[in-house]
């Protein structure tokens, strides 16, 4: 998808590279007004989308179109930027530019789902049924305990096979007037506050060692255990699990 140096007419190879003094001080100048520090600041973190494009290969999906996408966030992120949150630039855009190539993507419906991922999902949901037939109160947990598999496989293969559904769709219509879905829909976790403290939480992620946010990924987000962890990454488990200790303590630390 992403082999060519040329994506929307842009040479991803000469892209400049901005020194975080250069950041700051470009968006402070952008934020009272200046349009050519404004193109520099985008241009300049046209890597960041780059980056970020990359972890959505798929060969249905052009590659020009992602990277529209995601320059679409870094724009966002650029008009909603303070800098009294206090975090990176980088670190605050990220959620916001994979936010808008996941809306590209599910909107245009560009993820193909791949035969082994389907398989995987349709055995879940026949040990869910077993699962069930016990009246147990069936959990990702249990039931990628009883597959032998990570949870995050679970979450991963059902999301995959769940048909999107627009936040247009109409669920109630009558003598004209139409409720959509989204007009029923409220959400009180993805306020500017909790905004605020995710930013914060990637932040103070970053600042950890390389050996210790690999820890943490494998065992947050890929579900491993610490033996598991031990294994792959070449230490104890004794020493992982100080690691992960340290780490846990650290973050908190930098958010409270």
């Amino acid at each position: 998808m992403l082999q060519k140096v040329v994506i929307c007419g842009v040479d991803t190879s000469g892209l400049p590279k901005l020194t975080a003094a250069e950041q700051t001080e470009l968006m402070k100048r952008l934020k009272a007004g200046d349009e050519a520090a404004r193109e520099r600041f985008i241009v300049g973190n046209m890597r960041l989308v780059l980056s970020l494009v990359r972890r959505f290969w798929a060969k249905n999906a052009n590659a020009d179109d992602v990277f529209q996408a995601g320059c679409v966030g870094l724009i966002k992120a650029i008009d909603n930027f303070n800098e009294s949150f206090n975090v990176r630039f980088s670190t605050y855009a990220v959620p916001m530019i994979l936010g808008e190539i996941k809306r590209y993507l599910r909107d245009g419906n560009s993820l193909r789902v791949s035969r082994s991922i389907r398989d995987t999902a349709y055995r879940i949901l026949k040990v869910r049924e077993k699962l069930e037939e016990g009246n147990d109160d069936v959990t990702y947990d249990k039931i990628a305990q009883k597959m032998n598999i990570a949870v995050s496989e679970v979450a991963y293969a059902l999301d995959a096979i769940s048909d999107p559904v627009s936040l247009y769709e109409p669920v109630y219509n009558k003598s004209g007037d139409t409720l959509l879905l989204m007009d029923q829909i409220f959400d009180d976790k993805n306020n500017d506050e909790v905004w605020t403290e995710k930013a914060a939480l990637y932040e103070a992620i970053e600042r950890l060692e390389g050996r210790e946010k690999k820890i943490l990924f494998l065992r947050y987000f890929e579900g491993k255990t610490q033996t598991e962890i031990s294994a792959e990454v070449g230490i104890s488990q004794a020493q992982v699990s100080r690691l992960e200790k340290t780490a846990l303590k650290q973050i908190r630390s930098c958010i409270s």
